[in-house]
């Protein structure tokens, strides 16, 4: 019994995303916030689309997409088309709409949700 007890807590402990999963401060005072766990919820076409979302001093520095199941071309699209108006953002207000790509719509908004937790995440808990 005990046994069986001690192997559902470890697996419990090992699948439970801890904060520093989430949200970590980089040496230079940048703040890393990884959507994977914290918007695994939301799905682009297919699948969910988790983003890295570096700031710093209330800026935006730069949004990574990770690994994911979306196409490579539509992800490289979006990379290229709408990643770089996020760079430099402020986010005192929280983030600003910026256009989705077209014919890569799903994706494009799955990411506008996964930045616009991330900085949510990061304006409650930094």
């Amino acid at each position: 019994m005990f046994r069986k007890i001690f192997a559902l807590l470890l697996i419990a402990s090992s699948t439970t995303a801890s904060a520093q999963d989430v949200m970590h401060k980089e040496k230079d005072g940048t703040y890393v916030i990884n959507t994977t766990t914290l918007a695994d919820d939301v799905d682009g076409y297919a699948g969910p689309t988790p983003v890295e979302v570096h700031i710093k001093k209330n800026k935006i520095v730069k949004v990574v997409v990770l690994k994911s199941q979306e196409g490579p071309k539509y992800t490289a699209r979006v990379k290229k088309e709408m990643m770089p108006k996020y760079d430099g953002m402020n986010i005192k207000k929280g983030v600003k709409q910026v256009d989705a790509v077209t014919g890569a719509t799903f994706t494009s908004k799955a990411i506008q949700e996964n930045i616009a937790r991330a900085v949510a995440y990061y304006q409650k808990n930094k």
